[in-house]
C-alpha cells in the first residue's frame, strides 16, 4: 500500500469513528510498553462484558498485554481503595460496580472524573446511549461511565405449585408473608440489585410523600419492612443465596428483577417453570453497572483505560451484554439487538425469557434510583432499622 492509500485509509477510519460517536485512533497515546490491567467486577459484570475486554486484549496488544480479573462484593470496595489511595500505591485500574458501590465512592471521594476532563477520549455519551441509560449516566456525576443497564424491577418469583394465587399488592404481599412465616425473602439491599430495587420501588407501590427522600418521605416504607420483617427468618448477603433457597423450596416468594428471573432459570438454580408478578402500582427502578476509575491511576495507564471503556461501548461489544439474561436486556447502548447476540445469547433469552416483559418495560414508567448520597442514607437505615438482628 503506498503512502497515499495509507493516509486516505487512516483518513476514511477517522471519519468513521467520528460519524459513529467514538473517538479517532490518533488522540490515544500508546503506553512505553503494554500493560497488566488489574480490575476489580463488585457488579457481576463480567458475565456480561468478560468476553468484550478479552477481545480487547487481543485486538490492542500494544495496549495491554494481560488483564487480572478479580471479584469482590460491593460493599468492600470503597474501604480497599481508600486504604491504597491513603497509602499511595493505587494498584486497581479500573472497578465495575452498581449504584451502591458507585455512591459509596462518591460520598468518598475516591472517582476520577472521567466525562468532562477526558470528554474527546471518549464516545458522544449522550448521542449513543439508550434514553434511560442516559439517564443513569447522570448519577455518575461525570466519576464513571455506564457500560450496561437494564430497567431491573422490583418484581416478585414464585412457585406456581407453592402459591396458587399470588400478591397483586403490597397488602396482600404481608397478609401472605404472615400467613406463611419464613417463606418470603430478599436480600440485603447494598448487596443486592433485587434488594435495593425493593427498597426503592416500594415508596412508589406504597403510595410514600416523597419516593426520592428516604429521611423525610418513606414513612410507609420503613412501616412496612419493619412489619414484613417480623416474618423473615433471615437476610441473605446476597442474591445469589436467595435464588438458592427459591430453587431447593426453602422461600416460596422472593424478590427479583428481569435478569435475577431468567438466568437463574438458565443455569437451572431454579426450576424453569418459576412465575413472575408485579404489585399494584408498580414502576421500574432502573439499573446500570458504571465503569469507574479510582484517583491515583497514572496518565499513561488512564490513556488506555479511556480507549478501553470506549472499546467496551461499541455495539460490538454491547451485543455480549445480553449474555444468558442476567441483566436482560443489557446493552446501554441504542441500536443493539438479540440478533446481534452470540447464539447461546439468543438460544438461553429465548427458551427462559418471558414475552411479558416487553409490555411491562413499554406500558410501565422507568423510575431512577435514589441520588448517591441519598442512596448512602437509605442503606445505612437499612441495615441499621431492618437488618440488624436477621441478616446473614
Amino acid at each position: 500500500m503506498n503512502s497515499f492509500s495509507r493516509r486516505s485509509v487512516l483518513a476514511g477510519t477517522t471519519a468513521a469513528l467520528a460519524a459513529s460517536g467514538l473517538p479517532a485512533l490518533a488522540q490515544v497515546p500508546r503506553p512505553r510498553s503494554p500493560l497488566t490491567l488489574n480490575i476489580i467486577d463488585a457488579a457481576g459484570n463480567l458475565a456480561l462484558t468478560q468476553r468484550a475486554f478479552d477481545n480487547y486484549r487481543r485486538t490492542k496488544p500494544e495496549m495491554v498485554s494481560r488483564m487480572v480479573f478479580t471479584k469482590a462484593p460491593s460493599p468492600e470496595v470503597p474501604g480497599k481503595i481508600k486504604a491504597q489511595q491513603d497509602a499511595r500505591r493505587v494498584d486497581i485500574d479500573m472497578v465495575i460496580v452498581g449504584t451502591d458501590a458507585l455512591s459509596a465512592g462518591l460520598e468518598q471521594n475516591l472517582w476520577t472524573e472521567l466525562t468532562t476532563a477526558h470528554a474527546s477520549k471518549l464516545p458522544n455519551l449522550q448521542g449513543i446511549y439508550q434514553e434511560t441509560a442516559w439517564r443513569m449516566q447522570g448519577l455518575a456525576r461525570g466519576f464513571g461511565v455506564v457500560v450496561s443497564y437494564y430497567p431491573s424491577g422490583p418484581l416478585l418469583e414464585y412457585m406456581p405449585n407453592k402459591v396458587r394465587t399470588p400478591p397483586t399488592s403490597a397488602e396482600e404481599l404481608l397478609a401472605w408473608a404472615k400467613q406463611n412465616p419464613n417463606r418470603f425473602s430478599y436480600a440485603r439491599p447494598a448487596n443486592s440489585g433485587p434488594g435495593r430495587t425493593f427498597l426503592m420501588g416500594l415508596p412508589y407501590i406504597l403510595g410514600d410523600s416523597d419516593p426520592k427522600d428516604p429521611v423525610n418521605g418513606w414513612s410507609k416504607t420503613w412501616s412496612f419492612l419493619r412489619e414484613i420483617g417480623q416474618y423473615v427468618e433471615n437476610y441473605p448477603s446476597g442474591t445469589a443465596v436467595v435464588m438458592k433457597e427459591l430453587g431447593e423450596g426453602t422461600r416460596d416468594i422472593v424478590v427479583t428483577t428481569t435478569g435475577w428471573d431468567i438466568n437463574p432459570r438458565v443455569l437451572g438454580i431454579v426450576p424453569k417453570e418459576a412465575a413472575v408478578t408485579t404489585l399494584r402500582n408498580f414502576r421500574w427502578v432502573a439499573d446500570a453497572h458504571y465503569l469507574v476509575i479510582p484517583k491515583g491511576v497514572s496518565d499513561e495507564r488512564l490513556a488506555v483505560l479511556l480507549d478501553l471503556t470506549s472499546h467496551l461501548l461499541t455495539k460490538e461489544s454491547q451485543a455480549y451484554t445480553f449474555d444468558e439474561g442476567y441483566f436482560y436486556p443489557g446493552p446501554a447502548v441504542q441500536g443493539v439487538t438479540l440478533d446481534m447476540a452470540p447464539k447461546e445469547s439468543q438460544d438461553a433469552i429465548r427458551e427462559f425469557g418471558r414475552p411479558e416483559y416487553d409490555r411491562l418495560i413499554a406500558d410501565n414508567p422507568q423510575e431512577l434510583p435514589l441520588d448517591p448520597d441519598k442512596l448512602v442514607i437509605a442503606f445505612r437505615r437499612w441495615d441499621e432499622e431492618i437488618g440488624a438482628r436477621r441478616s446473614r
